[in-house]
């Protein structure tokens, strides 16, 4: 029940909603609250379903916020100013830590891909590519301080840290591998590389998790949401995401086609199709990894055994990448001693 939910600081959630309504003016529509399932944050969601208007969305933070200081605040600001089409913020109240929304429904790029045909299919994720070549380049022609995503990237450290949570996550931790003195050394000299060569790419403004779940079908588009890490990273990043989604099967020529069909919005018929394929693969691999460990540290962690059920998909998406690729025998060894499906 609602009612015995508790942010960390004790208080109780459904008091907090019922304050702030009543604050918003919105206590005199009949509100009923319902709650939503959350994503893997600490946050909690409801949906506010209000008499003779659209009904609202409340985030719960676990305690007070600083709305102005929020990355998703900041980051949805420059969404605006794009704009692509990202939920509008409709009120907030910094003391009792609640964010209002506008309502984009239940219906996730995921969920609807079940019950669409194979044209709907295409179409949606050619809409779904277009949206990324917006973010790359409105996203340089809005460049300003202002907006947090211009002040971080995918740097060596962040690369870095993120394959190395795969082994402590994923490999070590969910798979209970033990890695002697050299395995960690050499593992360490892999990830070197990529991160490396990653870091070293020109960057653009990159949404850092675009994938089905973050992709909501309302009014017959696509909306982009939880944009709050956005940075600055590889134009490969955002691609990967989609299209190596480890929610989401796709067919080899599906995966070409939609490259293809990116690459002629965002860089024009003279791109070297190999190379960027070369470069989007290498970023398949990191993002792969990382991925795997979020689903590691989840089930161990948070007691969220939903991501178990991907963990086969992704493994084999790290698989055709490390067969594909001479350079990366020497990992495929080393993480194959531990993970029978990378043999």
């Amino acid at each position: 029940m609602i009612t015995e939910r508790r942010t960390t600081d004790g208080t109780d959630v459904r008091a907090r909603i019922d304050r702030y309504l009543g604050g918003a003016g919105l206590a005199a529509r009949a509100p009923r609250v319902v709650p939503l399932t959350g994503d893997a944050s600490d946050r909690q969601y409801f949906r506010v379903l209000l008499r003779d208007e659209p009904s609202q969305v409340i985030a719960v933070h676990p305690s007070a916020i600083d709305f102005e200081t929020l990355p998703f605040v900041n980051v949805s600001r420059l969404m605006a100013a794009m704009p692509v089409p990202a939920p509008r913020i409709l009120g907030h109240s910094d003391e009792l830590g609640i964010i209002a929304l506008e309502d984009l429904g239940d219906v996730t790029l995921q969920a609807h891909l079940g019950a669409s045909s194979p044209g709907e299919h295409d179409a949606l994720y050619r809409e779904a590519v277009v949206l990324i070549q917006a973010l790359q380049r409105r996203g340089s022609e809005l460049t300003a301080n202002e907006y947090l995503p211009y002040r971080i990237g995918f740097d060596v450290e962040k690369l870095t840290w993120e394959l190395q949570f795969f082994v402590k996550h994923f490999l070590e931790g969910y798979r209970g591998a033990s890695l002697d003195a050299r395995a960690r050394a050499a593992l360490g000299e892999e990830f070197a590389q990529i991160a490396e060569e990653l870091a070293g790419e020109p960057r653009v403004l990159c949404h850092r998790d675009y994938h089905s779940r973050n992709l909501m079908l309302h009014e017959g588009r696509l909306y982009i949401i939880d944009f709050q890490d956005a940075r600055m990273g590889p134009d490969t990043y955002d691609l990967v995401s989609l299209l190596r989604d480890s929610y989401v099967d796709f067919t080899e020529p599906q995966v070409e086609a939609l490259i293809a069909f990116f690459l002629a919005g965002a860089a024009g018929p003279g791109a070297d199709a190999h190379e960027f394929r070369r470069r989007f693969d290498l970023m398949a691999v990191q993002r792969n990894l990382k991925a795997l460990g979020t689903f590691g540290y989840q089930t161990l962690t948070r007691a969220n055994t939903v991501y178990i059920q991907y963990m086969p998909r992704t493994l084999r998406y790290v698989r055709a990448n490390l067969e594909r690729y001479p350079r990366f025998a020497r990992l495929r060894e080393l993480l194959s001693t531990h993970l029978d499906e990378l043999r």
